[in-house]
């Protein structure tokens, strides 16, 4: 439906073999006592939410259409002339006339990423729980769920996204579905790695949103037009992290009667099209003059499946493709990942209302697709009453299938999150310029490691929270060397779930306590 996160952990691990024995021994102890995730009470919606910030304000579009607009930044200047330059996510908000809030909407600029503490209150009705769930996955209105999209064909996954937009639309419910399609206006949606936001109105424009756009998004860059527009006064906005968190900031200057936001799981974009193109080719040596990629990921065995459909023409046939992380180039790692999404600390899209993911979600057996029709599953995470309600829909409209069992939670997930930071060569040369790059593994031995991780890592929600943890750890490195080694800048910049969780790490572990010395001593005069 909209972009979805490579999750690039593990990809830059070292192909020396001394490390796996210790990695495989480290991850297999016994399961953390980590329970079903809280849930919380029914909560009323927030109203402001429902129509705007300001009670007082007017619904007439046309009086926000009289006031003077500043100039958008052009998008060729990007990122250097934007406000957060190298750290911009591009989510489109500069391209507007709302590049006027820039400053309070950022997730990336001062300390962007702490203000989800309070719109988290805001638009959720209360703050995180302080436990091993909501701490990590967000405030949780039910207890996460698995799912699946009906008869979606041409997804990445299961469509359970487009499922549930399509019947908000379908009902009438919303006048608008903001979400991205492939390519630009003028091209028929056929460049698969250019993410194109759009309005859409009907059915078919929804389903252009189906399939992989695997670098940032410009999702906001149809502010101005939705504002423009009195035909629209109920809108489902569709965004990854770090655009739900500026629209949250600037929703009230809409002026709309109804927002819903539906959100995905997302880490690790590339910051490019060319980038994106640039990691099938030269990381899993696929050509895209060959092939248009409809789909891919780095899944919870451990491998990147990637699915492909054959462009030459007279002889037309899909493809799927797996490869290990362990044996892809720990080359392809630096410029596949943006560097606004090693600073990001929202994986888990925390000011959605409904988000659909796929970290928690099982690899029923070897060799199983990401889209197979009777396997494959999402995770389903309801943040509020609002997004229960777009659930609920999607049921009626027969759309979507919620796995009545819940998801399996079983695997020590703090140890193998440490053991995948300790080898990620991005971590090890924020603090070592000079590291030498693996080239990875033979497929061979790649696999066989993949499948004994398979086999003793964690499991369903354990193997989320590992990925959160993961990210979040990482990310704070990141953001530590950014700040020339000075901590308490650092942890400015951090959501205070996030502090929490890096503070209890440092404090349980001396060798990630030695990576936090050895990058403030780089800055030490």
């Amino acid at each position: 439906m909209i972009v979805f996160g490579r999750s690039l952990f593990l990809l830059s691990l070292p192909s020396n073999l001394i490390t796996v024995s210790g990695f495989l021994q480290s991850i297999s102890g016994r399961p953390t006592s980590s329970g079903t995730p809280s849930t919380s009470s029914s909560v009323p919606l927030f109203e402001a939410f429902g129509k705007s910030y300001d009670a007082n304000s007017s619904n007439r579009k046309s009086n926000s259409k009289r006031q003077t607009q500043p100039r958008p930044i052009d998008p060729e200047g990007w990122p250097m002339k934007f406000p957060a330059q190298e750290l911009c996510s591009k989510c489109g908000l500069c391209e507007t006339s709302f590049v006027r809030h820039v400053t309070e909407s950022c997730a990336f600029l001062d300390q962007g990423m702490q203000g989800m503490d309070r719109l988290e209150e805001t638009v959720h009705g209360r703050p995180r729980r302080n436990d091993n769930n909501e701490l990590r996955f967000g405030i949780l209105h039910q207890p996460i769920q698995l799912v699946r999209g009906k008869n979606m064909n041409g997804a990445q996954w299961t469509g359970a996204t487009t499922s549930i937009a399509l019947a908000m639309l379908e009902t009438n419910q919303v006048d608008a579905v903001v979400c991205v399609a492939q390519g630009d206006d003028n091209n028929d949606d056929d460049d698969w790695s250019l993410p194109n936001p759009i309005i859409a109105r009907s059915a078919q424009d929804v389903l252009r949103g189906r399939g992989v756009k695997p670098s940032l998004s410009p999702n906001l860059r149809v502010l101005d037009e939705i504002q423009r527009d009195d035909t629209i006064q109920r809108l489902l906005f569709c965004g990854v992290g770090c655009s739900v968190q500026a629209f949250r900031a600037v929703q009230h200057e809409l002026n709309l009667n109804e927002v819903y936001i539906l959100g995905t799981n997302c880490a690790d974009n590339a910051p490019t099209p060319q980038a994106a193109n640039e990691f099938i080719e030269k990381g899993m040596g696929i050509s895209t003059q060959q092939y248009k990629v409809e789909g891919y990921e780095f899944m919870q065995d451990y491998r990147v499946h990637v699915k492909l459909q054959n462009q030459q023409e007279g002889n037309p046939f899909d493809l799927y493709r797996t490869k290990p992380y362990f044996s892809l180039p720990a080359s392809v790692a630096e410029p596949s990942i943006a560097p606004s999404c090693r600073h990001c600390f929202d994986y888990t899209n925390g000011l959605a209302d409904v988000v659909i993911g796929y970290m928690g979600a099982p690899i029923q057996q070897a060799g199983m697709r990401m889209d197979d029709p009777q396997q494959s599953q999402q995770t389903l995470t309801v943040r509020n009453a609002r997004g229960a309600h777009m659930v609920q829909t999607a049921l009626q409209q027969d759309r979507l299938w919620i796995n009545p069992e819940a998801p399996v939670d079983r695997g020590n997930h703090e140890s193998t999150a440490i053991q995948t930071v300790l080898a990620d060569t991005l971590v090890q040369r924020l603090y070592n310029d000079k590291l030498d790059l693996p080239s990875g593994m033979p497929e061979w031995l790649g696999n066989a490691l993949a499948s004994a991780l398979q086999y003793v890592g964690p499991k369903g929600l354990a193997f989320a929270r590992y990925s959160i943890d993961y990210h979040i750890l990482r990310n704070y490195f990141h953001v530590l060397h950014h700040c020339r080694g000075d901590d308490s800048k650092a942890l400015e910049k951090l959501p205070s779930s996030s502090v929490q969780l890096v503070e209890q790490y440092l404090a349980s572990s001396t060798q990630l306590h030695d990576i936090q010395k050895r990058i403030k001593a780089k800055f030490e005069s």
